[in-house]
């Protein structure tokens, strides 16, 4: 909670120069490559801990002309910066980016996965905890005795015994509010913990200065008790944010911290998963994790893929299979070849999306930062303004100074700086239980926001895995030459006929692929054709609602083979579901016009188009955009991707390209279609959540505010109030976890785990 952070290890020392590695180089070296010139830092900054401290902190990044972007995650206390490599002409200085934050008053290290900082914090929190409490247990006991009558002289020695217990633990306990607040002041801004600060110092010298002077009345007791009720705020505000980010820790604990390396020599080492570098071997034994994404070089075993797939079932790998970092090895030792670093892995990239989801810059939050950072100097000119009322009402200083404490207490912007970020961590943490990873906080706003959904057809509404209907109706002859001809093909029609018919003998002759025809061999025969209709036949023939190939010899058709795409689980319910959220339905394909249409009318959905470009998908959203409707746009193929782009709110299946799942705001990890109302629901009741907290900060300073104003609340009762409004907020968002939307159920297990590339839909 401290802005100062001090004693945090591994903090950068930013003018150290002459010794060990330059400052520039190690963040150099610890940043990643993003392409186009641009690179990539995560610095942990542990000073943040208010809305008013990352748009302190965003700005002053953005401010540097070599700072593309800049994000803070207020739950992981997380800077990530992306930053220009060359700027006019000079290479960009590392440097500057934490020089930056140094300026605003924050220390900043390099970020680590796993880091326990704030388990320290909790730690420190709570022994202030102790140390208040037992502090403002023992003054209220002396203030008993003062208050049942006794003697002046007795009175003064017990309000010097008070200041004395008091002094040092508003110092120990108070400094987390007083460094953050000198900080803030230093640096020329405000922050919420000023008026604290001040508030908890001014009660405590009103109350030293009656004592000095004989008063019969100190406030030494509610100087303590108030830093007591704000500590017990504070820390069940971190332990929350803590319970709420634990699919996140949950996440970062699947990735072992090492592994055993093959080295070329047959030797054998155990290295820190972060050295691992692509292209080395690696020794994984049956229950341990695997460590980076990589491919079975030699042994078989069976893998919980289950972070991967959302499945339960394990499934089957051996020589030649991909494997993801965090999948579980169950049965039998693996070689292993990484193909990418721990940074770069599947694991690494879905933990990116979950943190990515938390620091979002949606409009609410926007909001409240703004709010919050005007909000500090309004409320030292109320307290001011109410002590001058005061002394022109009652001429008396110390009741004035009284009220205008309880006004600095009582109207500090705890809830309103709680009211988005604690919903936005709930919510994220609540979509990674039913599998949907987001991408950006604003996400979950756009897509609260939608009115129709637009689905692609395969790999989306369908598995993108053919299968051969009439295997019975064909000739086994023809059959086994058509799986002859598949096996030089890698296309998904030609898989499933191969698969279809086992074993085939290849044929004899010059064999070779027509990109978007088929497959032509001449052989002592003839000419053997494997594709559509007119490639094989010269003719268009009927169109079909299923998808066909067709076997010709010299032009003459053998056999016709027709194809079916399984739906992907719970289809036609997700369709029922999202008619009765009242969202307009709508399949954009790319697929030929019959097959598409048979789907539609399969699944009940009335407004479809087919034979679609990747552009003609791009005008189908611009069009709905400027029908005034907010589009969320379901895709998987790289053909998606501009569509996903140009949606207002986009989702991909985990199975989907990689372009496709970097296009997507959200990506849903589980086999079934169901995830799209869930993360709908979910993100509308979100913005109700955020809504009821705005109101509930609103409603709590409109009532308070005028009670201390008129002298009805002191500054223990302030206190008490001012903590109870930031607990109100944290609960109601928390309601998130258990109530509203469930999960989606599981899917029948998927053993093929994710799916080839495709080009097309």
């Amino acid at each position: 909670m401290s802005c100062c952070a001090a004693g945090v290890e591994g903090v950068l020392e930013i003018e150290r120069a002459g010794q060990g590695l330059p400052a520039s180089d190690e963040l150099w070296l610890a940043s990643r490559a993003l392409g186009d010139g641009l690179r990539q830092t995560d610095l942990s900054v542990p000073g943040v801990h208010c809305g008013a401290c990352i748009t302190t902190i965003e700005g002053a990044l953005r401010k540097r002309p070599e700072v593309e972007r800049a994000r803070v995650n207020l739950s992981s206390r997380r800077v990530s910066v992306v930053w220009k490599e060359e700027v006019a002409g000079r290479r960009s200085d590392p440097r500057e980016i934490a020089n930056a934050i140094r300026g605003c008053g924050y220390e900043a290290h390099l970020f680590a996965a796993g880091e326990e900082e704030g388990d320290v914090l909790l730690k420190q929190l709570i022994r202030a905890v102790a140390v208040s409490g037992f502090a403002a247990t023992n003054i209220m006991l002396l203030s008993v005795s003062v208050w049942s009558g006794a003697d002046a002289a007795t009175r003064d020695l017990f309000h010097w015994i008070s200041a004395m217990i008091a002094a040092p633990a508003m110092i120990y306990s108070g400094r987390f509010f007083y460094q953050s607040a000198w900080n803030a002041l230093r640096h020329g801004r405000t922050n919420m913990d000023v008026p604290i600060a001040l508030a908890v110092t001014l009660s405590y010298g009103m109350s030293l200065h009656e004592t000095i002077s004989h008063g019969a009345h100190a406030w030494f007791d509610a100087s303590v008790t108030l830093l007591f009720f704000l500590l017990i705020g504070r820390t069940l505000d971190h332990m929350m944010r803590g319970r709420a980010r634990s699919a996140i820790s949950g996440l970062a604990r699947l990735s072992p911290r090492g592994a055993t390396v093959v080295n070329s020599d047959g030797s054998r080492d155990y290295r820190p998963v972060d050295e691992i570098k692509p292209g080395e071997r690696l020794l994984v034994a049956a229950g341990e994790r695997v460590p980076v994404d990589g491919r079975v070089l030699s042994g078989a075993s069976d893998l919980d893929r289950s972070v991967v797939n959302g499945e339960s079932a394990p499934v089957a790998v051996g020589a030649g299979d991909a494997v993801q970092a965090g999948t579980l090895n169950l049965t039998g030792p693996l070689t292993l070849e990484a193909t990418a670093a721990a940074r770069d892995s599947f694991l690494a990239e879905i933990t990116g999306l979950m943190e990515a989801a938390e620091g979002g810059r949606a409009r609410y939050r926007r909001i409240a930062d703004r709010a919050a950072r005007y909000y500090s100097p309004a409320v030292h000119l109320l307290a001011l303004l109410s002590f001058i009322g005061w002394m022109l009402v009652e001429g008396d200083v110390r009741h004035a100074m009284l009220i205008a404490v309880a006004v600095l207490i009582i109207t500090c912007p705890c809830a309103l700086g709680l009211a988005v970020p604690v919903v936005q961590v709930v919510a994220a943490g609540r979509l990674f239980q039913g599998g949907v990873m987001v991408k950006d906080g604003s996400a979950m706003e756009r897509l609260a926001e939608i009115d129709s959904v637009l689905l692609d057809k395969t790999g989306t509404l369908t598995m993108g895995e053919p299968r051969l209907t009439n295997a019975g109706e064909v000739d086994p002859g023809a059959l086994a030459t058509a799986a002859a001809l598949a096996l030089h093909s890698r296309h998904p029609i030609a898989t499933a006929l191969h698969e279809a018919s086992g074993a085939a003998q290849p044929l004899v002759g010059e064999i070779r692929e027509i990109p978007g025809a088929g497959i032509e061999a001449e052989t002592r025969d003839g000419v053997y054709r494997l594709g559509s209709r007119a490639f094989a036949c010269s003719e268009a023939g009927a169109a079909s609602g299923q998808s066909e190939a067709i076997l010709s010899l010299d032009g003459r058709e053998l056999a016709c083979f027709r194809f079916e795409d399984r739906l992907r689980p719970a289809a036609r319910e997700t369709v029922e579901d999202l008619s009765r959220l009242g969202l307009t339905t709508g399949i954009l394909s790319g697929d030929r016009e019959p097959v598409v249409a048979a789907l539609a009318r399969r699944l009940g959905i009335a407004k479809w188009r087919a034979e679609l470009s990747p552009r003609g998908k791009v005008d189908a959203c611009a069009a709905a955009a400027e029908g005034g409707h907010r589009v969320l746009m379901v895709g998987d193929g790289i053909n998606d991707a501009p569509a996903l782009r140009a949606a207002h709110v986009s989702m991909a299946p985990a199975t989907a390209a990689d372009v496709g799942r970097q296009a997507a705001d959200f990506v849903f990890m589980h086999q079934s279609l169901n995830a799209v109302p869930f993360a709908i629901k979910t993100s509308r009741r979100a913005g109700r959540l955020i809504r009821q907290n705005f109101a509930l900060a609103i409603g709590y300073n409109v009532i308070a505010v005028p009670v201390a104003i008129l002298g009805y609340a002191t500054p223990l009762v302030a206190a008490v109030a001012m903590s109870t409004s930031s607990l109100i907020v944290v609960f109601n968002a928390l309601r998130l976890k258990g109530l509203g939307t469930a999960a989606p159920p599981e899917s029948p297990p998927h053993a093929a785990g994710l799916r080839p590339v495709r080009s097309a839909s």
